[in-house]
């Protein structure tokens, strides 16, 4: 991404330099394990544009390619998770080909929503009469929907809004 047309290399950024980012990201590390185990943590990396002293930072899959837009600083946790859930929704949808987070009831991509100040994954619903918008966790707790793969286990349904 950065690395294009003399571009300087991106950066892996330390835990610990944006400490409410790298909580929103362990957050959503949570939710990647639980639905996609085949794929190791995602990370964040910094990199600058040519001739810009400010370093921009981006959500990256474990091998450093990231897409769409720089985080930006925010005001509140709630803000911060949600930009880094969208960050990284539009990354690993993109850089994997494949809709994510997906629904268990309607096998499609959900979207980062605040619901009553909490940030979860909400679901637009079916097609049909009948298959309403829905939440489906909070955002970092996916894992309550979508335990880890076992032979002969159940899967869970999402959960419907109080």
């Amino acid at each position: 991404m950065c690395a294009l047309f003399g571009r300087p290399e991106p950066r892996d950024v330390p835990v610990g330099e944006h400490p409410l980012w790298d909580e929103a990201l362990a957050a959503v590390n949570r939710d990647l394990a639980a639905t996609r185990p085949d794929q190791r943590p995602l990370r964040l990396i910094a990199c600058s544009e040519a001739g810009d002293p400010d370093e921009q930072v981006y959500v990256a899959l474990s091998n450093g390619e990231a897409h769409g837009s720089a985080l930006t600083p925010t005001r509140s946790a709630t803000e911060t998770l949600m930009a880094v859930a969208d960050a990284a929704q539009e990354t690993v949808t993109e850089r994997l080909w494949g809709a994510w987070p997906v629904c268990t009831v309607h096998d499609l991509g959900m979207h980062p929503r605040d619901v009553d100040g909490r940030p979860s994954w909400w679901c637009a619903g079916g097609t049909r009469r009948g298959d309403p918008a829905h939440l489906c966790a909070a955002i970092g707790e996916l894992d309550t929907v979508h335990p880890t793969p076992r032979p002969n286990r159940k899967r869970r349904k999402c959960r419907t809004p109080r």
